[in-house]
């Protein structure tokens, strides 16, 4: 469900995907993403997590999907190849209605802000999705790193953090996404798991 707001943020595009209350590791190169980057940090602009649509060219108009997540940056560091590391935590959910590049191709849009899931306690039908992100958390330490304390009884946050993991295209990830309850999220999971487990 759409909010009435609307507001003007840069883009971080990417074939990695996040949700609010999600985090992701990037290494920073690009100079048009370093100065993204630069402009968070002095509260000059916002930027927002799009991602990419890996079956369209590079300058197609729908390149970039129109389910984007406003994020923040919690932490930088110098990586040990000398590039910039951020860690990114996603905020709200947002949807692209207009978008331009800047002389040095950063892209930016104007956004409609989108209600974010409520949270829901996890219904008794996915005790198995539960169960298998608590043994990903214990197999990759990274991971773990992210989510010290998981919210595995929160159906909101269960179903976002396995929209990003999961290997699935990025269209039907946006279609699960925009679901106005996760338990229908959780339920489309499941069902793409059974059918590609």
């Amino acid at each position: 469900m759409k909010c009435s707001m609307s507001k003007q943020l840069a883009l971080f595009p990417l074939s990695s995907f996040i949700l609010p209350g999600g985090k992701l590791k990037l290494r920073v190169f690009e100079k048009r993403y370093i100065r993204l980057v630069k402009e968070a940090g002095l509260a000059k602009r916002s930027f927002a997590m799009a991602l990419l649509n890996p079956f369209a060219s590079q300058h197609h108009r729908d390149r970039i999907l129109p389910l984007a997540t406003e994020a923040v940056i919690d932490d930088f560091e110098q990586l040990a190849d000398g590039l910039l590391g951020i860690t990114v935590r996603g905020v709200s959910r947002v949807e692209i209605t207009d978008r331009w590049q800047e002389e040095d191709k950063l892209n930016v849009a104007t956004v409609t802000e989108l209600n974010s899931w409520p949270e829901i306690r996890l219904s008794q039908r996915f005790p198995d999705l539960a169960r298998s992100f608590l043994q990903l958390l214990a197999e990759y330490p990274q991971l773990q790193q992210l989510y010290p304390e998981p919210e595995l009884d929160n159906a909101s946050w269960l179903a976002s953090r396995w929209l990003e993991l999961m290997p699935m295209q990025p269209g039907l990830k946006q279609k699960l996404s925009a679901e106005y309850d996760p338990l229908i999220c959780l339920e489309g999971l499941q069902n793409w798991l059974d059918h590609n487990a």
